[in-house]
This record gives C-alpha cells, structure tokens and sequence, in this order.
C-alpha cells in the first residue's frame, strides 16, 4: 500500500454529491502537483484517468468529461488533498485514487470506490 490513503467513496444516486480525500500524514501532498484519478471497471491500471489535478502553486486542471462538475482542492494545514463531485454521473463510477503528477507507481493506495445508479 502507498503512502497516501483515500476516502470519501459510496454509492450516490445520480445528480448526487461525494467529498473524496486523500490523506498524507508527512504532507508530502502540500508541496507537488497533485492529482485525483480513476479506474473505471473492468479497465486496467494502466488506462487510469486524470480526472482532476492541482499544481504546488494552485493551478487546476480538468478534463472536459467532469470540468463545472469536479473540484480539486488542497488542504495544507491537513496535509490532504480534496475532490468535491457534484452532478455524479453512471459514468463516474470508479475507484478513485490519488497521486502526484505524474503519477508515482509506489504511492498508489487502495483507493476508494464510487458507485453512481439509481
């Protein structure tokens, strides 16, 4: 398991809310570009998705398939970086992950899963 621990995840009805965080007590995540990503099922660790990314200087970046709907935030005092999902959609269904940018392969965690259905 990696460094930074992920929560947040459930089963939301569609149009519904999430906070997911990601937890790193040594706040390693205060000072790197950061990111929240997925892995949607049945998909390979390697098709992982960078659905939202913070810079150390707080540049954010999202792809168009969650930008107006995902928020990525940083909390430094706590060492955690934040994913606020609003507007979930069938399709958001994924365990999701963070990392820094570009992804380190010896920080994945365990994820945390978010399931989207009615």
């Amino acid at each position: 398991q990696g460094l930074l621990g992920e929560s947040g995840g459930g089963l939301v009805q569609p149009g519904g809310s999430l906070q997911l965080s990601c937890k790193d007590p040594q706040r390693f995540v205060n000072t790197r570009d950061m990111g929240w990503y997925r892995q949607a099922p049945g998909e390979q660790r390697e098709q992982r998705e960078l659905v939202a990314s913070i810079t150390g200087v707080g540049g954010l970046n999202y792809p168009d398939s969650v930008k107006g709907r995902f928020t990525i935030s940083r909390d430094n005092e706590k060492g955690m970086v934040n994913l606020q999902m609003n507007n979930l959609l069938p399709e958001d269904t994924a365990v999701y992950y963070c990392n820094t940018m570009p992804a380190i392969a010896n920080l994945w965690g365990q994820g945390t899963e978010v399931t989207v259905s009615s």
